[in-house]
Order: C-alpha cells, then sequence, then structure tokens
C-alpha cells in the first residue's frame, strides 16, 4: 500500500483547516513536514487533491470525494489502536444542537452522558438547523439533533421524538380570554418568531403555507428566550415549541392558544454524514437519547428530573 495514515490525516487536517500552516499547527509538524507528506500522497498516485491558487489550497472534487472516506478510515483506526492500547474509553464526541434542543434537552442529555462516561471529552455546539445541517455536511461535527426532517443524499436522517409548536400570548392580550383562535384571527395579528434558517420558522411558515396564508411578521429573534421576553411584554404573539415553553404556562406569565387549524406538529431528529463511521461514543450517545425518551410521545412530556 502506497499510502499511510499520517499522510491521509494531513491531507484531511489541510481539508478541514483550509491551510497547510494551520494544518501543521494543529498536528504539531513543521509546514515543510505537512507540505511533503500531501506532496508525497499526490506523486503516489499521480493526483492533484487541491487546485492551487498562488499560496491558496482550495479542494478538488476528487480530493472532496476521497475526505468522508479517509476520515472514516482514520476513525477506524483510532478505535483498533485504542483497542491494542487496552483503552476502551470513548475519545471525544462532537454533537450539534438546534436552539430548542440545544437549550431544553441537549445539555441535560449530554451531562447524563459524561456522568456515565467521564473520560469522554464532549463538545456542543448550539445554532439553527440550517448551520448544524451545514456542520454535519462538512464533519465538523459527529451528530446533529435537528427540529423538523432534513433530506439529503449525503446526511442521514433518523426521526427520533415527535414536537409540538403553541401559539402563545401575553395573560392581557385580548385572545387570552378565549385560549383559541381561528386561521382569520391569526393572520390579522403580530408575530414574533425565529430567524430564517430555523426549524421552528420553517414549520412555523409550512403550517401557514398549507392554508393559503401568510402571517404578518413584525419580529424576527434568534433565541427562543427572547421571543418568550418580548410576547411577554406584549409586542405580539409567538410560536414556539411548547417544551420551551412549560415553565411559563405553569407561572402564567404566557398562556397558550389552541389553533385547530393549523398542523403545527414536527420531530425532532438525529442526523449525521452517511461516510461518517459511527464511534462507540456516537453508537453510545445515540443509544442513551432513545433509551431516556423511551414510551415518550411528545417532547414536553419527557420528565427532565429523571435524565438529571
Amino acid at each position: 500500500m502506497r499510502l499511510t495514515l499520517r499522510q491521509l490525516q494531513v491531507f484531511t487536517c489541510i481539508a478541514q483547516q483550509q491551510s497547510v500552516s494551520k494544518a501543521a499547527d494543529y498536528l504539531s509538524m513543521s509546514q515543510s513536514a505537512a507540505s511533503t507528506a500531501l506532496k508525497e500522497l499526490e506523486m503516489s498516485y499521480d493526483c492533484m487533491l487541491f487546485d492551487r491558487a498562488g499560496k491558496r489550497l482550495m479542494i478538488n472534487a476528487l480530493g472532496l470525494e476521497l475526505l468522508p472516506r479517509a476520515l472514516a478510515l482514520l476513525e477506524q483506526a483510532q478505535a483498533l489502536e485504542d483497542l491494542l492500547s487496552d483503552n476502551h474509553g470513548f475519545g471525544s464526541l462532537s454533537v450539534g444542537a438546534t436552539m430548542t434542543i440545544g437549550n431544553y434537552l441537549a445539555t441535560l442529555l449530554i451531562g447524563h452522558f459524561m456522568q456515565q462516561h467521564p473520560s469522554c471529552k464532549v463538545r456542543l455546539h448550539v445554532h439553527n438547523t440550517a448551520q448544524i445541517v451545514q456542520q454535519v455536511a462538512s464533519y465538523q461535527l459527529d451528530l446533529g439533533l435537528i427540529e423538523g426532517y432534513y433530506q439529503d443524499s449525503n446526511i442521514i436522517a433518523e426521526p427520533w421524538i415527535a414536537d409540538e409548536l403553541v401559539v402563545f400570548c401575553a395573560p392581557q392580550h385580548p385572545l387570552a380570554q378565549y385560549g383559541q383562535a381561528s386561521l382569520a384571527q391569526l393572520v390579522d395579528e403580530a408575530w414574533i418568531v425565529r430567524e430564517q434558517g430555523s426549524g421552528t420558522r420553517v414549520a412555523f411558515e409550512q403550517a401557514f403555507l398549507q392554508r393559503q396564508h401568510t402571517p404578518l411578521i413584525r419580529l424576527e429573534l434568534e433565541h427562543t428566550e427572547g421571543i418568550k421576553r418580548a410576547v411577554e411584554s406584549g409586542l405580539g404573539i409567538g410560536c414556539i415549541s411548547r417544551l420551551a415553553l412549560r415553565d411559563a404556562f405553569r407561572r402564567g406569565s404566557l398562556v397558550a392558544i389552541e389553533t385547530p387549524e393549523l398542523n403545527l406538529t414536527r420531530h425532532f431528529t438525529f442526523i449525521w454524514h452517511k461516510h461518517k463511521y459511527q464511534t462507540d461514543a456516537m453508537r453510545e450517545f445515540l443509544r442513551l437519547c432513545r433509551t431516556l425518551t423511551e414510551n415518550i410521545q411528545r417532547s414536553d412530556q419527557i420528565d427532565l428530573a429523571t435524565i438529571l
């Protein structure tokens, strides 16, 4: 075999860092050694994995095809090394979660996972759906936990648990006394919603699109807590996951508005790249998430105290 694992390691690091010097720093090697390793890999197979534009390297079509396979092979090699070294720890795990999942579920799930596997180093990235999908697609994340369903030929999406969006308002709002609103009433209201690219925004807009109506968006915010505060202050009505509103509904600081004409159900979904090698840490984290939510019909029914 003409290639080495070190050459593949250098190649993948350059592809991810988009720089030979940054890759060399990350791998604790000299820039000349990193350049030599890449050059030897390309010369061994008489191919080019990057296009050169001056000092810049831009991964080409062949490099993009090689990248996921090289990453998977390196992860399998690491698993073999751990086995031979009698190191049965889980190494590391990088998880991405959308805002609702990240703020109300993921931190508890990861905490539970780390209690059982204290040697595993876990990183949690919280962004909107579009950003999490992009990071999974570019191998920056091992797993993604997103709101809604994402269809892509390179992404494996596995539905996890049902989630329900709910329309809500401040107690002093006129709709609060009825607890229910028709589609005609909702269209006339000023809405405070999540930003474009979020799973919540997609589900919200699709619900109105199915009824051939367009809501009046007054304000867009990137965080659910910001939306709750804005609605509490009387700026308009909102629509986010019932999971994120449980405490506010119990306190009475916000009021749920039932909307029988709108379909506001969706699923939380696991995603990972189809070429991604599933490490023991990935498999164990997925198993734990499924186990802790087994026989639960909807996200807001999860007993968060049992996860702690």
